[in-house]
């Protein structure tokens, strides 16, 4: 559980909060004119990563307000809250640390080690 700053009720915990998804999704201009693969692209691919990510969030039992918040998922930590009509604030320099230290980039990009070469036979 973590808290958020609700821009209207001030700090709550999460439990009082949904999440929307993903902010800063522009609806198409022309959705008539859009196929069908578009359309599914707008519908549903998201990005998840790990790190900063620009979020939806409503204050579900207070307030009942929308508002955006930058935050860090590996961390939970959140960076700044704005409104929905808002840009996203530009922030610099995150250093996007992992809660059990392991590697940024993931396991999976590791260089392969011969285990006879690594045992000096």
């Amino acid at each position: 559980m973590f808290l958020i700053d609700c821009p209207w009720c001030g700090p709550r915990d999460q439990r009082e909060f949904r999440c929307g998804g993903e902010a800063h999704i522009r609806r198409p201009a022309n959705p008539a004119e859009l196929s069908d693969a578009e359309w599914g692209d707008y519908v549903f691919m998201r990005s998840s990563p790990k790190g900063l990510h620009y979020e939806r969030w409503v204050h579900i039992h207070g307030c009942r307000r929308w508002f955006n918040i930058a935050r860090n998922t590996a961390t939970d930590e959140i960076l700044a809250v704005y409104g929905p009509g808002d840009p996203p604030p530009a922030i610099d320099g995150q250093s996007i640390p992992t809660p059990s230290g392991e590697p940024a980039r993931g396991t999976a990009n590791a260089p392969l080690v011969d285990p006879a070469s690594a045992s000096g036979s």
